[in-house]
């Protein structure tokens, strides 16, 4: 465990608050498996946190505005805490208390031994500060950080959480069905599941706002989050995380709502960033970009009866073994839509170096540019691809098709929309009606 920077001089009159900080936190590597890890907090501001440990939601009283002494704004009156004894068995006793009382706020964080913090099955909020981690210890077993089970209503603010390990779903953070999470400027990072979710595993409703999601890893599914239930991912990066499919962000049977940040850096056997699989799903201004797999579909893939859309989505530099560069769209009932949105400088080995196509798929406003692969630069169609006003230019085929590969299907070019296809090598169009080779 990391100890806090010690200044070189004692403030004066704080000698015995910063020799109480040192026992507590050094203290903790001795008796428990998790550990807090505050860098640079000063020793005034750690000893305050340590005695604040516990505020249950029945002791809290009103919380009104109050005027500040200079009368120039207001502030709102901090609950009191109350100290909860740097002993893994109180810690425990606290938790629990805090789940049968109804709720609980903890300030910064609780830590337990070797067997993971006890689940959540109440509104409970954990409080960070701009350094504090909570991680495994290196010597102990392995075990998931945290698990909200039905009922549980979990907030992180300003937290770190790292070093989880578990042989089943979410190495960081499990949601169980009826549970709820939501990160506020929060990370999950270098979390390990041997089965889904390396960050995050939600079968209930997770929120995550300005955070982040990274190099997390997963042995199947959603190497940064996996998810079965409501998934919402406002203004965060989910970036660099590995899984065998779906990187960043695996999506089944319920809805993922994606708004602003990133989702970047991924890795996968199949679908190195976004896999909507059975699902729905809405992503608006995202940067989907670098993400890389050794299957199809490595940008954004749309598969297993799946709807998505896509408005003012970057999906730029992504690279694909097979097929579907920027976007794949499987066989069936899936349906794309994807609008004042750029697919640019995606490569594919075999097909569809920006869009691979076998559903029904509809652009408008869009951009697709500088896509590269053997065939279908651009996109590859073998189901009914509809593009209204939308740029496809100087894509690049290693054999045929640099521009659009049609291959049975159906291509709506709606050139009276202000659709071109142009600059595309060695031709721009193969089997596409309007369209000049």
């Amino acid at each position: 465990m990391n100890r806090p920077h010690k200044p070189t001089t004692d403030p004066p009159g704080k000698t015995q608050t910063r020799s109480r900080w040192r026992w507590w936190a050094v203290g903790l590597a001795g008796v428990t498996g998790l550990a807090l890890t505050t860098v640079g907090t000063p020793a005034t501001s750690a000893a305050n946190t340590a005695g604040r440990n516990l505020t249950t939601v029945d002791d809290q009283p009103s919380t009104g505005n109050h005027r500040d002494k200079s009368g120039k704004g207001e502030k709102e009156k901090k609950p009191p805490g109350t100290p909860v004894p740097c002993d893994a068995d109180a810690l425990i006793a606290a938790i629990t208390l805090a789940n049968a009382r109804g709720g609980a706020t903890l300030n910064p964080v609780v830590f337990i031994d070797d067997a993971g913090l006890p689940a959540i099955t109440t509104p409970i909020t954990l409080n960070g500060g701009k350094h504090t981690t909570i991680t495994r210890a290196a010597a102990v077993e392995q075990f998931r950080i945290l698990t909200v089970n039905t009922g549980g209503d979990l907030t992180l603010n300003h937290l770190t959480i790292t070093g989880g390990q578990t042989d089943s779903d979410g190495g960081g953070i499990l949601v169980n069905t009826g549970g709820a999470l939501t990160t506020n400027h929060s990370t999950i990072t270098r979390n390990i599941a041997a089965d889904n979710g390396g960050g995050i595993a939600n079968n209930g409703t997770t929120t995550v706002t300005h955070s982040t999601v990274s190099r997390n890893t997963a042995s199947d599914s959603g190497g940064g989050i996996h998810s079965l239930g409501l998934l919402k991912v406002r203004e965060s990066h989910v970036d660099a995380n590995i899984a065998n499919a779906g990187g960043g962000i695996f999506e089944s049977g319920s809805t993922v709502t994606v708004k602003g940040g990133s989702i970047s850096g991924n890795q996968a056997g199949t679908t190195g960033g976004l896999f909507v699989f059975g699902a729905n799903g809405v992503v608006t201004g995202t940067k989907i970009t670098g993400n890389t797999s050794s299957g199809s579909g490595t940008g954004v893939r749309v598969d297993n009866t799946a709807q998505l859309t896509m408005r003012h989505v970057n999906v730029s530099d992504n690279t694909s073994d097979i097929s579907g560069g920027g976007l794949f769209v499987g066989e069936g009932d899936n349906f794309a839509v994807v609008e004042d949105s750029l697919l640019k400088n995606n490569t594919a080995t075999f097909t569809g170096g920006g869009i691979f196509n076998s559903g029904e798929t509809v652009l408008r406003r869009t951009k697709v540019i500088g896509n590269q692969a053997d065939v279908g630069g651009g996109i590859q169609n073998f189901g009914t691809i509809s593009l209204f006003t939308t740029k496809v230019l100087k894509n690049i085929a290693i054999t045929t098709g640099g521009g659009i590969l049609n291959s049975g299907g159906t291509v709506n070019l709606n050139t009276a929309t202000g659709t071109v296809v142009i600059k595309n090598r060695p031709n721009n169009c193969v089997n596409v009606p309007g369209c000049a080779g």
